[in-house]
């Protein structure tokens, strides 16, 4: 018995080295090395060793302690992304630079509790977009409410009096104490997801400096728009009675009011909000507030 024990004390010390030298922690990480242009959603793939866990910051203001995090970056701009790996009391560091890029396209998101939608603002209507960009930089469009929602038709939001509004407030007169020139584009069309400019009845038909709504829209077929043409005396492009025909829209408002952007994601929002309970004057029953972000 004596004679083992040495033996057995040796393979013990072994043992013990060999979960010492493999227990070295190593933090380091990758992520897909294409242009990744706002917004952009990136998957950091989490290549450290021998840790039980991790904390991540990606260098813009957002963190996560997942193991293999996705990260959307809504701003463009040069971020140092650093990946923490701890076992025990000992933790390291791995940092890397990730670049992204401002999109050549003007782009906003405007979030709800029912999802976020992202819209394309258009270069043809400057004035409007211009001014859309302004207020939503400054935060004035951040918890104001829908205040008018018509299933089949639009959602409309913008007025700053609805912002802390009480129940059964009737709202939608409101603004920023001027106007826009109306700026009709050939181009742009009230199909479902077109965001256009609200208005007071004028004769220039120019638009709310503030106010804005969001097509949902019904079901359009080629005698409505051949009426439409036939009234209005223009002439719908074949793309635009394509889209008019697959998604719907509100044509009858063409040439009336501003169309100066488009959804291009979210759709299904704009039907969720459209859907809600509503009281009078159209306003939701529930508060749907709104925040809007630029993404550039």
């Amino acid at each position: 018995m004596k004679h083992l024990l040495p033996a057995v004390f040796a393979a013990l010390v072994a043992i013990s080295m060999s979960a010492c030298s493999g227990a070295k922690t190593a933090a380091s990480f990758s992520y897909p090395t294409q242009k990744h242009v706002v917004p952009a959603e990136v998957t950091f793939a989490n290549t450290s060793k021998n840790a039980e866990s991790y904390a991540w910051d990606f260098g813009d203001g957002g963190s996560s302690t997942d193991a293999a995090p996705t990260h959307r970056y809504t701003h463009s701009g040069n971020y140092t992304v650093t990946l923490k790996a701890t076992k025990g009391g000992k933790t390291v560091t791995s940092k890397q630079n990730i670049q992204i890029l401002a999109p050549e396209r003007c782009l906003i998101e405007i979030e709800t509790e029912f999802g976020t939608m992202l819209a394309e603002l258009s270069n043809a209507t400057p004035q409007h977009r211009d001014n859309f960009i302004k207020l939503a930089e400054q935060g004035y469009y951040d918890d104001l409410l829908f205040h008018r929602v018509i299933s089949g038709f639009m959602i409309q939001g913008g007025d700053p009096n609805s912002r802390n509004a009480k129940p059964g407030v009737a709202l939608g007169m409101g603004g920023p104490n001027y106007q826009i020139p109306a700026e009709f584009v050939d181009s742009l069309a009230h199909t479902k997801g077109a965001l256009a400019a609200a208005r007071t009845n004028n004769p220039e038909k120019k638009s709310s400096g503030s106010q804005f709504y969001i097509v949902q829209g019904s079901n359009v077929d080629d005698n409505t728009l051949n009426q439409i043409e036939s009234m209005k005396r223009f002439h719908y492009t074949p793309e635009q009675r394509e889209a008019y025909k697959k998604m719907g829209g509100t044509p009858h408002l063409d040439r009336d009011y501003t169309v100066f952007g488009h959804v291009i994601k979210g759709f299904e929002v704009i039907d969720k909000i459209a859907a809600v309970q509503k009281g009078a004057n159209d306003r939701p029953a529930q508060d749907v507030k709104m925040k809007i972000r630029v993404l550039k």
